[in-house]
Formats: C-alpha cells, structure tokens, sequence
C-alpha cells in the first residue's frame, strides 16, 4: 500500500477567541461584571491582557477566587461563562475571511487544530452558532494542559496531534501569550490585530487585520524563509 502523500508540508493551529471570532469585548465585560460583584480588582485593560486574555478559567479563578473551595470556583467560573455566552450570543460571527480561508487550507491538504484555553463548553457554545467544526482535525482545550500560554504546551500538543513537528507548524494568534508560547514553541507566527495594536503583537512571521485576502500559498511561503 502506497504511504499517505501531503499536498502540503505544514500544520495550522489557531487559537479561538479573538481568532476565529472578535469576542473579547465580551469577556472583558462579562469578567468585569464578576470581580466588580465579588469585591475583586477593577478589570482593567492591563489586568485583562496580562492576567486574564489567554489564561483557562479555573487558573484565574485559583488566582483571584482562592479563598473559595474548588467546587466554588467552578460554579463562579460558570456564572463568568453564562454572562459572557448571552451577550455575545445574538452577534457571534467569524473573522471576515475565515471561513474562506480555512476552506483553501483544507483544500490544498493542509490539517488543521485548534488550541485554545477555553474550555469545552464555550468550544461548543461557539461551534454551535459557527459551522467550522468540520474543519479541525485535532482541538485541544484549556483543561487538558497543565501549563497554560505563554507555556508551549498547548500548541506542542496540538502539533503532537497533527503528527507534525513544531518547526512545521504555523500559530495564528491574537493575544501576547499566545504569539509568545507559538514562538518559544519554535513554530511560524501569525498575528491577528482583533486584541492588540500591530506593535505589540511581536514578534510575529505575518501580521493581518483578518484572513480577507489572506492565501494558503501566502503562508506557505512562511517556511521558505530561512
């Protein structure tokens, strides 16, 4: 029997919020709500970027909660998750662009994963109201890394999945964590600007506002630079 042959020599693995859809105004809002009815630290765009964008769920609340017992967190965990589930419901929709693109990638042979810290619930509330399931071939959640980003852990399990090595991997990102954990991985890096100003997101192989004209072939050429 002849051995599978790829169309393509690269792997994509993309995070999710602030990825496939422009959603953190509403978990800002729906963390700031939290903290300001449990007595917590004013949300902050600094606290947000730096304590909360990126980060699981249950890590924040160990961070913020800890006077609670784990059970307890978990439940406020999912009052944080409901707030943020009904407001942003009535207007959740992909990046312009991603459906597209994430067509040519699964057209020319490219596999494609999903690693992000949410957890399954909020994978599924997503996927629910975003038709691109079909397009993962691995995902890989929050609570199954014990280190969180800017660790590499997440993305070194999701190219573990794809049966490719990290060096032929491509990372699209929107947060500082995670263009840090897709670079300490040794992965290409692609920077979307739905978070953070382009100069922030640093250092990155590609920066895009979103996937609209963005081509398979623009990132493939990624991997012939040096």
């Amino acid at each position: 029997m002849k051995s599978e042959i790829r169309v393509t020599s690269y792997a994509a693995i993309f995070d999710m919020d602030g990825t496939l859809i422009d959603n953190n105004t509403y978990h800002f809002k729906a963390w700031k709500d939290l903290f300001e009815k449990y007595n917590r630290p004013p949300v902050t765009d600094k606290l947000y970027n730096e304590k909360l964008s990126g980060r699981p769920g249950i890590a924040i609340m160990r961070e913020f909660f800890n006077e609670f017992n784990e059970d307890d967190m978990q439940k406020l965990f999912d009052e944080k998750s409901r707030l943020y589930r009904e407001a942003y419901a009535p207007y959740l929709a992909p990046i312009n662009g991603l459906e597209r693109f994430l067509t040519e990638l699964k057209n020319a042979g490219v596999k494609i994963a999903l690693a992000t810290s949410a957890a399954i619930n909020n994978i599924d509330f997503v996927m629910s109201l975003l038709p691109v399931r079909h397009f993962f071939d691995v995902i890989i959640d929050g609570p199954h890394v014990s280190e969180p980003k800017p660790h590499p852990q997440i993305f070194l399990k999701a190219a573990e999945g794809l049966g490719f090595k990290p060096k032929d991997c491509v990372v699209f990102e929107d947060s500082l964590s995670g263009v840090k954990a897709g670079n300490v991985a040794g992965m290409k890096v692609v920077g979307i600007t739905t978070t953070h100003q382009a100069d922030e997101l640093q250092p990155v192989d590609l920066l895009i506002d979103d996937y609209t004209g963005l081509t398979e072939r623009r990132v493939a050429a990624l991997f012939d630079r040096n």
